[in-house]
């Protein structure tokens, strides 16, 4: 891990400050789906609840559905590190639209706090770069959040971004966790019909 932390809440408010048209987003299970709903709730964003390991395989799937829709998945580098294979799928697939944020604090914060392998040298971004990712970065401080929040938009992936934040607790922001209600919202967002 890096010497350097950002304060994860204020670095996805940093990543989404200039959200761009038509960006939708897919949250991981638990502190990732606090921190975008802390940085304001909007009907383009998905909050997964006990789906841990399910993020990117669903921004893969649903980038490849909507093509002309920028995605992005926020999540934690536990959950990353639980679903390697996922970063070879997106990779194999190559979907332009899709970035995968990892908020890297080094610990498996649903299960309590224990080190995870990106404190111990699992590095991501080489990860996803030897899988095939058209782009990786680190981000340690706001600067470097604020450059690579235009690559949101750019299509230009798959990309992956790891954003080092601290591993202090936060109080929770909760979103719905209402599973049927997220989905309508999400579906109405896209313009589908009820299921």
């Amino acid at each position: 891990m890096s010497s350097h932390v950002l304060a994860r809440r204020p670095a996805v408010r940093a990543l989404l400050a200039d959200r761009p048209a038509g960006l939708l987003v897919i949250a991981g299970l638990g502190t990732p789906a606090y921190d975008l709903f802390d940085a304001g709730d909007h009907g383009g964003n998905f909050y997964l609840w006990g789906a841990m390991g399910g993020a990117a395989m669903m921004g893969l799937g649903l980038a490849l559905a909507r093509p002309a829709n920028p995605v992005l998945v926020l999540t934690g580098d536990g959950e990353a590190l639980m679903g390697l294979g996922a970063l070879a799928t997106v990779a194999a697939q190559k979907p332009a639209n899709l970035t995968i944020a990892v908020l890297d604090n080094g610990h498996f914060g649903e299960t309590g706090m224990q080190r995870s392998h990106t404190s111990l040298g699992t590095d991501l971004p080489a990860v996803a770069a030897a899988c095939g990712f058209a782009w990786t970065a680190t981000a340690a401080d706001a600067a470097s959040v604020a450059a690579l929040a235009p690559k949101l938009a750019a299509c230009a992936g798959p990309g992956l971004i790891r954003i080092v934040v601290g591993s202090e607790p936060l109080p929770k922001t909760l979103p719905a966790r209402d599973g049927a209600y997220l989905k309508t919202r999400f579906r109405a967002h896209l313009g589908l019909q009820p299921s």
